[in-house]
């Protein structure tokens, strides 16, 4: 059962896209969209990747931080955004800590689950039902921007 809203979000520090070290707490008082998805490069992560880099811009400027977090590893990460041109993070979490953490292990892979994290660091939003070609649009709409 995925963590609910209100809950606070469980912290974690990882590696990202370009090696670069990434913790949740880094980003304290920004709203932070943080969505998983099972693979790089499928059908539908591909679809959900997409639509976030398609509407990346109004996220920019408005204190939201957008990560994609998958069991694939950096290399992975790297040749799906080289391939799609994703201008935000895909993290790396290749020994499942934080998709153990946010309750979303498909058993060797992240299941499609998307949390809104708030400025004060608790779970604002939970989506466990992801239309791949309109999540974006959705969060979009849902937090107002």
């Amino acid at each position: 059962m995925p963590l609910s809203v209100g809950d606070p979000a469980p912290n974690f520090t990882v590696k990202d896209t370009n090696g670069n070290t990434v913790s949740l707490s880094d980003y304290a008082g920004k709203t932070v969209v943080l969505y998983f998805y099972p693979k790089d490069d499928t059908p539908g992560c591909t679809k959900e990747a997409c639509g976030f880099r398609d509407n990346y811009a109004q996220y920019q400027g408005k204190d939201v931080v957008l990560f994609g977090v998958s069991t694939d590893d950096e290399a992975s990460h790297k040749a799906f955004t080289d391939k799609y041109n994703l201008p935000f993070p895909l993290l790396a979490d290749t020994d499942k800590t934080i998709v153990q953490a946010y309750d979303v292990d498909g058993g060797g892979y992240a299941k499609r689950v998307t949390y809104v994290i708030g400025p004060d660091g608790t779970i604002a939003k939970v989506y466990t039902t992801v239309n791949t070609e309109t999540h974006a649009n959705d969060i979009l709409a849902e937090i107002g921007l």
